[in-house]
């Protein structure tokens, strides 16, 4: 392997996407596995946005796509997560993680975002909830309530998903793999939950 070689992971996701929250452990082994040499970059990929309607928390087959895909991979992955009782759009909390990412701290609201659903059940699509994620990790609340009520990170969520629709991305997750030194036309594109043997696979091809 080509110890040089510098790589760029970019992620579209979104955070009611619970396949999303579930390659947050596979993304944070490959980063120790391969250290500073892999540049993650997330982007936003709303699964719901207006006027689309929001899901039912209670439809059955809401309950069925759990129990038979994403609590088994959960307990495999070792990640705690129930179904949420509220289904949310994500507008909101994209635009607070986008805030987040422009004061340092987007790993850091990146995970406590996705807890907070599928772990606790609370409504991230709400203002009130964000501004307490957000102080829970440092941020300004009044900082983070004036960028979400004037919609000052909006733009930065619609560059966003216009360049996913450039890229063909109609789901999430979706990752573009590639050197740091080519376009993301060029980037290998793997879909879905994925375990970590096709991203080393790339990677390693990409290293030679």
């Amino acid at each position: 392997m080509n110890s040089d070689s510098q790589l760029m992971v970019d992620i579209w996701s979104d955070y009611v996407c619970p396949f999303c929250y579930l390659q947050l452990p596979v993304f944070e082994q490959l980063q120790r596995d391969y250290g500073t040499r892999i540049t993650v970059q997330w982007h936003a990929f709303e699964l719901r946005p207006e006027p689309m309607g929001t899901l039912d928390p209670d439809a059955d087959y809401l309950r069925s796509t759990w129990t038979r895909s994403i609590y088994p991979m959960a307990q495999k992955r070792n990640v705690l997560m129930k179904l949420p009782p509220v289904q949310p759009r994500s507008r909101n909390v994209l635009e607070a993680a986008a805030f987040a990412r422009a004061q340092g701290k987007f790993e850091d609201f990146h995970k406590q975002a996705f807890r907070a659903f599928f772990e606790f059940g609370r409504d991230i699509g709400q203002v009130p909830e964000l501004l307490e994620l957000g102080g829970q990790i440092g941020l300004d609340r009044l900082a983070l309530n004036n960028a979400l009520s004037s919609h000052s990170y909006a733009q930065q969520i619609v560059a966003d998903e216009g360049l996913a629709d450039e890229l063909g991305l109609r789901a999430v997750p979706a990752f573009l793999v590639r050197r740091a030194d080519q376009p993301l036309s060029a980037a290998k594109v793997l879909k879905g939950a994925l375990n970590i043997e096709p991203f080393r696979r790339e990677i390693e091809r990409l290293s030679r």
